[in-house]
């Protein structure tokens, strides 16, 4: 990760809480979000994250991911980028999509008829015959 985006990105981050208990140094949030941008990039599980890269464990990554989604980060990230590119006028709107399931309908369609049978009388049952000596039931 660049150092441009690690300085964007870095004052998003919630402050960690104290530790309380004692055990390995906590990874440091550059290297988490290393992880997470791996993971995310390769598409390989969290529990198969090499832990050779030295982004800790796969855990660890996913978690971290899990405290800064529920900080908001990435909504703040995504308003941020988007002053910042805006400004230098590099948005480019002409292939922009929006996507319907996202956007509410103007109003109702129309009520719909119901649909008239054109079978007339009962439908044949496939699970049970209408004479009594084709009946399987022993209890009469």
């Amino acid at each position: 990760m660049s150092d441009e985006l690690w300085a964007l990105v870095e004052p998003l981050l919630p402050k960690p809480g104290p530790k309380l208990v004692e055990g390995r140094p906590r990874v440091p949030d550059r290297q988490a979000l290393c992880g997470v941008l791996f993971v995310l990039h390769t598409g390989i599980q969290w529990e198969y994250l090499p832990q050779e890269l030295g982004f800790g464990s796969g855990m660890t990554c996913w978690r971290r991911l899990a405290a800064w989604n529920a900080a908001g980060v990435w909504d703040q990230l995504h308003v941020l980028l988007l002053k910042k590119l805006r400004s230098a006028k590099k948005l480019d709107w002409s292939r922009a999509v929006i996507d319907s399931s996202h956007v509410r309908a103007a109003g109702r369609g129309p009520k719909a008829v119901p649909v008239r049978s054109i079978g007339h009388g009962r439908a044949a049952s496939t699970t049970s015959s209408p004479t009594l000596g084709a009946s399987r039931s022993r209890c009469r």
